[in-house]
């Protein structure tokens, strides 16, 4: 579905995206990069836990977030792929009902 319209990329960087280790032009986008390697998928909501993705792809609608080297709620539309950089889906959990140790 999406293709990249870098036909021939300059320089390239090894990023791994949900444990798969891929090669992207230096320069794209985390969003873009996951996309060719056919994860779409950002994070899941909150409350629903459907599959978000992005939408505004400019970074004012912050349904991209994702988790990079650790660090949880980047925008994978604004950040750039760099060498080593590890990307994984953002998984939210939402604890329906408060338990009575919180009170």
């Amino acid at each position: 579905m999406f293709r990249s319209l870098r036909l021939s990329p300059e320089k390239t960087v090894s990023v791994t995206v949900n444990g798969q280790k891929i090669s992207a032009p230096e320069g794209q986008t985390v969003w873009a990069t996951m996309a060719l390697c056919g994860e779409t998928m950002t994070r899941q909501a909150a409350i629903s836990g459907e599959a978000r993705s992005a939408y505004c792809a400019m970074g004012v609608c912050f349904e991209c977030l994702v988790e990079i080297d650790g660090m949880a709620n980047q925008q994978a539309c604004l950040r750039r792929a760099r060498e080593g950089m590890n990307i994984e889906t953002q998984n939210l959990t939402i604890r329906s009902e408060a338990s009575t140790d919180d009170l």
